[in-house]
């Protein structure tokens, strides 16, 4: 059985039958860099061995050598994007993800090293990773705009080395100059109007929506309550729907429900306005029209009203 070496203190080497052991399962991340980086490289006889062993048998203990001897190389991928705001220990786990990936993928008769593979799978790990959790709001969808994303930062950062000592402000401010927008799509080729979106997308930050909370139990704003239009709110908008047709054909549809006395009496009572502002007839004004008396009338309006909201109530 083929064992892996590491030098230690007390020995010129010493055999490791199990190398995930060197690999502490808790602690910071500094004493896991230090770890990974004692564990020794394969040879390419090894690790054609153990990826042959992988690949025509299934052998885990060969895929966990392959796996150990390129943890470093995750750790050392994972420098270059820290700058994204996102922990060490993170992008090292997604990139151990796609070093995974790429040992069970991996075919040892193309005549390529491992590690030449694995840098792929490495970055494409990482790259999701960032583009998932770097905004609230993916900023970055195909797989053009994933790469200006990844290269603008760096760019930006070349630009600003470029610049020097050099006291202009127009040269220090966090935009980039038109020439400098003209020199990114001509390097990246694209569209001088993708790279401004981009920039835009990168430069601004997240906005929470939702109101902050407040230990004092009082009220608090957020952007939600100014921003929200309860005028096109589903609900208020099915409602005030049907108000406009119970206020009209609701209305009429009711009122052919009655017979023409009744018709008479709710349309002179509640639905004409005289030319002063004020109200139709009174209750005494329509009795001595019909030739009854006042209760009567208001008798007759009572049952007609009744009968219109259950003709009104079958619309709803």
């Amino acid at each position: 059985m083929t064992t892996m070496t590491l030098p230690t203190s007390g020995s010129p080497s010493a055999s490791v039958a199990n190398p995930w052991a060197l690999v502490p399962p808790l602690g910071n991340i500094e004493a896991y860099i230090s770890a990974v980086n004692r564990l020794p490289m394969l040879t390419l006889e090894q690790e054609q061995e153990f990826a042959t062993k992988l690949r025509e048998s299934n052998d885990l203990e060969a895929a966990g050598k392959l796996i150990m001897s390129h943890l470093r190389v995750v750790v050392s991928v994972s420098r270059q994007y820290l700058g994204y705001g996102i922990s060490h220990a993170d992008l090292i786990q997604e990139g151990n993800i796609g070093l995974m990936k790429a040992v069970r993928r991996f075919d040892p008769t193309q005549g390529v090293r491992l590690v030449s593979y694995a840098m792929h799978w490495i970055k494409a790990e990482i790259h999701e990773y960032i583009l998932r959790n770097w905004r609230m709001v993916k900023v970055a969808t195909t797989k053009a705009q994933r790469k200006l994303f990844f290269n603008l930062r760096s760019m930006k950062q070349g630009f600003k080395a470029d610049e020097g000592s050099n006291t202009d402000a127009a040269t220090h401010r966090d935009c980039l100059t038109e020439a400098q927008i003209d020199a990114m799509a001509k390097e990246l080729n694209v569209k001088r109007e993708e790279v401004i979106e981009m920039e835009t997308r990168m430069s601004g930050g997240d906005v929470i929506l939702d109101p902050a909370p407040n230990d004092d139990g009082e009220d608090t704003y957020g952007p939600i309550s100014y921003l929200t239009d309860f005028n096109n709110e589903p609900t208020a908008v099915i409602e005030s729907h049907q108000r406009d047709f119970m206020s009209s054909d609701g209305i009429s549809l009711a009122l052919n429900e009655l017979d023409e006395r009744s018709r008479k009496i709710v349309e002179e009572r509640w639905l004409k306005v005289n030319d002063d502002g004020s109200g139709g007839m009174t209750l005494h004004e329509l009795a001595a029209e019909f030739g009854v008396s006042a209760e009567r009338i208001r008798q007759i309006e009572t049952a007609a009203m009744k009968k219109m909201k259950l003709s009104l109530a079958e619309l709803v």
